[in-house]
């Protein structure tokens, strides 16, 4: 009986540690569908990208005051890019190179 309870036990965890559920729970704020998810993943990333360049080019901020916020914004976006994973491709083929040359006389 405790064999089958401890294995119960073990196979609870690791369905709570799998990488699905990881996901999901990352992702539970989003509201809509995967593409919609993940175009406001990357708004999120770019408006984070914009901040740390506005801290970094900002002549009157102390980098006692600015480098913990960068060091926390890099690492909260290196998250988030581990997250949501690779860019998928807009086009299947680049789109130069799928068509046939244009000769102009």
């Amino acid at each position: 009986m405790t064999r089958i309870v401890s294995l119960c036990g073990f196979l609870g965890l690791l369905l709570l540690a799998s990488p699905a559920m990881l996901a999901s729970a990352a992702m539970a704020g989003c509201e809509g569908d995967a593409q919609t998810c993940w175009a406001e993943a990357h708004d999120a990333l770019s408006d984070m990208g914009n901040r740390i360049a506005s801290l970094q080019a900002n002549p009157d901020a102390d980098d006692a005051y600015k480098g913990p916020i960068i060091d926390h914004l890099s690492t909260k976006r290196l998250r988030l890019r581990a997250v949501i994973g690779a860019r998928w491709p807009h086009w299947p083929t680049p789109c130069c190179y799928s068509r046939r040359p244009i000769y102009i006389r």
